[in-house]
């Protein structure tokens, strides 16, 4: 596929139509994070923009599990500071948080998909996502209080899904949750009762983005970027920008000339 790798070793990519299939594949880690695969997702949400052959990327994990977090043996193999120089450590953690950023902020609509463990690291990527689909079988923690750790980079993005009270009650418990509980708490926005209800309700809710303009896509999802970290004022003058370029772009007319008769627009066709 042209803009990525030929071969990964902790991630495959599939792209079907205008869909990119993103499965972490380590399976026999619960696909754990390690740098290789913090990597190497990086570099794929590094290569979508631009893209505007692909709508839609739908991150999923091998194996019966989406991630159980980070790479715990890893961890421990702790690099010495060299005097006068930044702290490995902190270098490390700090790519996941670029990773997370570069999520929010690609063009494409993000769907994760979720079954089995959903922990620590794991969560940061679902809070990272624009949409989250859920099996029933789903278990999700913020667990680093529990091994002497902090959940350092993905606490913003979880504070920013859920509100800060419910993230910091998670957080400081590292209490262990299911699908039911992060559908109410708003974690996820679709519960699959099996293994092929999910599979439904995610097939729905690709073909609601389906439906979507691309250019509208895109710009609606920076609109939403904008608008959680500009002032308000700020945040509406970047909404009528956006709005007015978009209306003197090629999709909004055919969108509603598409409307006005009674037809899909050329993009859902």
């Amino acid at each position: 596929m042209a803009g990525f790798a030929e071969r990964y070793d902790t991630i495959i990519l599939q792209q079907r139509g205008n869909r990119l299939y993103l499965i972490l594949n380590r399976p026999q880690a619960r696909n754990a994070l390690n740098p290789s695969m913090i990597e190497e997702l990086g570099s794929v949400f590094a290569a979508l923009h631009g893209r505007a052959d692909i709508k839609c990327v739908v991150m999923r994990g091998s194996g019966g599990n989406f991630c159980a977090g980070a790479d715990l043996k890893r961890i421990g193999e702790l690099k010495p500071v060299q005097p006068g120089e930044p702290d490995p450590l902190a270098i490390d953690n700090r790519r996941f948080g670029a990773l997370l950023e570069s999520i929010v902020a690609s063009p494409p609509v993000v769907v994760a998909a979720i079954e089995g463990y959903a922990l620590a690291g794991g969560l940061g990527l679902a809070c990272a996502a624009d949409v989250v689909v859920l099996r029933d079988n789903a278990i999700f923690g913020i667990t680093e209080v529990a091994l002497g750790l902090i959940p350092a980079q993905m606490s913003p993005f979880v504070a920013m899904r859920i509100g800060a009270p419910q993230a910091r009650r998670l957080a400081l418990t590292a209490a262990r949750f299911g699908a039911e509980e992060a559908l109410r708490l708003g974690l996820g926005h679709f519960l699959g009762v099996d293994a092929a209800d999910m599979e439904a309700k995610l097939e729905d809710v690709l073909k609601q983005i389906d439906r979507g303009s691309p250019m509208a896509l895109v710009a609606t999802k920076a609109l939403f970027n904008e608008i959680a970290r500009k002032p308000l004022p700020e945040a509406l003058d970047f909404a009528a920008q956006t709005l007015a370029r978009t209306l003197r772009g090629p999709e909004a007319p055919e969108g509603l000339k598409a409307f006005a008769e009674k037809r899909p627009p050329e993009w859902a066709a």
